[in-house]
Formats: structure tokens, C-alpha cells, sequence
């Protein structure tokens, strides 16, 4: 859809805005605004413990990283935002993004931006539009943060008060539009994933023939498995002898190198992105030789077992020789019984393994898994034959889903982009909305 521009513009001195409306001023923020910057509570409590706490406006909570805010009492009279008020991300990995607030106690990380003579969601708009510039100037060697300098100097393009709500009214309409068809989008990438799971979970728990006789897997909430399957634990289908191994005491790596050995401690970051030339950590040669029964090996498994417990990844390729850390575990199998690649399906996407480790959890003492957690992680164990058939299958259908979930990540990303860039146009005076508003009134 094509929009109108208005009929005469001129130059509005900024090099980055270009033309402007011809009515239109060039603001900076400081005269638009009061930045008032949040301050951190004496404490907070996860739950309210009188009707007048109110949520702590935490990043998490602003950005919906966590549904459930912690809460400040009142009396410690904090910087208050209501539903709706304009918010500023200051410090972290996220400074420079601008939010609609939720009621509540604005946090020691995010500024209050309070408009005087501006509409309020045109600010918001206008300050939307320019993100992406005020994200790059933010400043700090370790947390990055705001610079209050480069915020006041902010440049905001202006018409007059009712064409600032006539903007805005236009891009609340659309972007809700946009936005709908994003949550579309998300809506049908999640039912992709429960999909693609139930598909997962029917293979390697009852195979790929319907008409195969079953037999009690003695797992209550599994169920019946094919009767010509074996029913074992990890223990019986690895090999012998730091078949599953934990990696050494974080003491015994109190000694490492700064420089690239040669030799390499791989963790956690190279579990979880399957990426193994992440990291910097090493080991002299002499240590390698030392730790050799911690060493780590292509067709190995590698399990996180704190932190983020369970996730697995096949080592595929190995860029450099090295061992596992303390918070890994590695788990070398029997091919004779098992495929490396069939017990990764299993402990990176089976239903039943995470389901096991996930009580495990429950039930540990200290978050955390070891090697005897993992060693009776009860497996539903096909013939060598069927986990190759079984494979074959999932690449096939699996791949089906990843094209689908592709094609709507690509769908996601065009109308962000489109999003991004009417939200631009309006605010920048690139589009006349004045007449679409009159013939939305009319």
C-alpha cells in the first residue's frame, strides 16, 4: 500500500532526516522531556506482602524475558511509571531501547521519560524510529549504558500537536495490524514445534510400523513400546570404563593458559551452540597428558550438568584436541548398541529423557546433574538396523518443519522490517496521514 506525502517540504538542516514537512519543527529531546532515571530499592520480595507493593520494573519483566515481577514496597518512595508512560532501557546488554511502561517502581536500569508540549505516543514513536542510533552511542567498557549527553541532544522531528495524535493514532492502527500478523507467525511456529515434537516422540518410542505388536515399556507414564525393543539405561550402552565421565574438579583447572596451547578446555557455550570453536580456555600439553581420561572425542556426547542442565550435543568435528570442563558431562556409547547420533536425538529432543532429567532435578539436593543421574536415564532401544531407519525418517520429516519454520521466521522478519519502516516514514513527515485519518473519521 502506497501512502500520500504532503505537498511541500523543506531542508531541516540534519543530515541524517534530510526533508521535513514544511510546517514542521526539529526539536531536541531535552525540550520535549524530563528524564528521570530509577533508583534501586533498599529491597524486594517475590511476593507483595501489603496491597500497596507494586511490581519492580525490572528489564526482564519490561522486556517479557520473566511473567512474574518481584515487588517493592511503596513506602520506600521510588520513581513511579504508570501503563503506557515511555521507559528507556539505560544500562545492559539492551541499553538504548525504548518501551511502553506497566505500572509500577522503574528500576535502577531504566529512565522514565516524561513529555512536556508533545504528544506522548508520537515521543514514542519518534523515539522508536531512531533505536537503532541511540543503541550504537551507548558508551562503557564492561555494561554498556546510555550517554545522557547523546540522549538530551536527541533530534525529534515536529509537527503540531494534533498531527503528533493523528501520527500517532495512524501507527497504533497499523502496527497493531503488523503486529497480529506477527503473533500469527509465532502462533504457527509453536504448533510447528509441538508437531515436529509429537513426530520425534511417536519414532523413538513406538517406531515407524503402526502394526507392530507392543509390550509394557515399565515406565508408568510412557506406556507400551514395540515388543521387539530393548528397555535399557544409559549404564548398559556405553562403553566400559568412563563410558560416562564428569569432567575434572574445577581445582584441577586452576592452572590455565592464557594463549592458544594447542589444547583446549570446551564447556558449556560449546555445548548449548554446538559451535566448537567457541572459548578461550587452555591447556599446556603436559596437562592434556595428564587429564587424558577427560578428553573429549569426535562421535563423543556432551551433556551440560549445571546451569542449563541437559542439553546434549554430538561432537562432529573437533578443531583442536581437549577435554571436557567440570560442569560437562561426556558420555562415549557402544556402537555396537547404539548410534551416537540416535542417543543425541534422544537427550537433545526425546520427551521421555527430558521428562527423567527433569525430575532428577527435582529431586537433586544442589541443582546439578552427574554421572549416576545419567547413567539411569532409562532409553527405549531399537536394533542398530531400526535406529538407522528411524534416522532416515526424521531427517525427512524434520527437514519439512525446518523449511516451515524458516518461511516463517522470513515472515516475521519482512514485516518487522515493514513495521520499522512506517514507523520511520510517519515520524519523519515521509507520509501525509492527516488524510487517512480524515477518511477514517469520515
Amino acid at each position: 500500500m502506497s501512502f500520500p506525502r504532503y505537498p511541500r517540504y523543506k531542508d531541516s538542516g540534519v543530515e541524517w532526516l534530510g526533508e521535513v514537512p514544511e510546517h514542521w519543527e526539529v526539536k531536541r529531546l531535552r525540550y520535549l522531556s524530563i528524564v528521570r532515571k530509577g533508583r534501586l530499592p533498599s529491597g524486594t520480595s517475590p511476593m507483595p506482602s501489603a496491597d500497596t507493593d507494586m511490581p519492580y520494573l525490572s528489564m526482564e519483566y519490561l522486556r517479557g524475558e520473566t511473567d512474574t515481577p518481584s515487588f517493592v514496597p511503596v513506602s520506600q518512595n521510588l520513581l513511579r511509571a504508570e501503563s503506557g508512560d515511555l521507559l528507556l532501557l539505560w544500562d545492559g546488554s539492551n541499553a538504548g531501547e525504548f518501551l511502553r511502561a506497566k505500572q509500577g517502581v522503574v528500576s535502577s536500569t531504566v529512565a522514565l521519560i516524561e513529555p512536556r508540549n508533545v504528544d506522548r505516543e508520537f515521543l514514542f514513536f519518534a523515539c522508536k524510529a531512531r533505536e537503532r542510533q541511540l543503541k550504537d552511542q551507548t558508551v562503557g567498557m564492561g555494561i554498556p549504558h546510555v550517554s545522557g549527553d547523546e540522549l538530551r541532544d536527541f533530534l525529534i522531528p515536529c509537527p503540531p500537536l494534533p498531527e503528533q495524535t493523528a501520527i500517532a493514532e495512524f501507527l497504533d492502527r497499523e502496527t497493531g495490524k503488523i503486529d497480529e500478523l506477527v503473533a500469527e507467525q509465532r502462533r504457527l511456529m509453536e504448533l510447528l514445534k509441538e508437531k515436529r515434537q509429537a513426530v520425534i516422540s511417536h519414532a523413538v518410542t513406538r517406531g515407524l510400523n503402526p502394526a507392530a505388536p507392543l509390550k509394557p515399556s515399565g515406565i508408568e507414564w510412557l506406556g507400551d513400546v514395540p515388543a521387539h525393543w530393548d528397555v535399557k539405561r544409559t549404564k548398559h550402552v556405553v562403553i566400559k570404563n568412563a563410558g560416562i565421565q564428569m569432567g575434572p574438579f574445577g581445582g584441577m583447572l586452576l592452572d590455565l593458559e592464557r594463549e592458544d596451547t594447542g589444547f583446549k578446555v570446551y564447556g558449556q557455550e560449546n555445548t548449548i551452540s554446538g559451535d566448537f570453536t567457541r572459548g578461550g580456555r587452555w591447556i599446556s600439553e603436559d596437562r592434556f597428558g595428564e587429564l587424558a581420561n577427560y578428553h573429549v572425542a569426535i562421535g563423543d556426547l556432551l551433556l551440560t550438568r549445571k546451569g542449563s542442565l541437559g542439553n546434549a550435543r554430538l561432537v562432529l568435528e573437533l578443531p583442536q584436541p581437549g577435554i571436557a570442563d567440570s560442569d560437562t558431562i561426556r558420555v562415549r556409547v557402544d556402537e555396537r548398541l547404539i548410534l551416537p547420533t540416535f542417543l543425541a536425538l534422544l537427550f537433545h529432543e526425546a520427551d521421555y529423557i527430558a521428562q527423567q532429567i527433569n525430575l532428577a532435578k527435582r529431586g537433586a539436593i544442589l541443582a546439578g546433574l552427574n554421572s549416576e543421574t545419567i547413567a539411569n536415564i532409562t532409553i527405549v532401544l531399537p536394533s542398530i538396523a531400526q535406529q538407522k531407519e528411524v534416522m532416515a525418517h526424521l531427517d525427512i520429516e524434520l527437514a519439512k518443519f525446518d523449511t516451515l519454520t524458516a518461511e516463517a521466521q522470513r515472515a516475521i522478519a519482512l514485516l518487522q522490517e515493514r513495521r520499522t519502516a512506517l514507523i520511520s516514514a510517519a515520524v519523519t513527515g515521509q507520509i501525509d496521514v492527516r488524510q487517512l485519518a480524515e477518511k477514517k473519521a469520515a
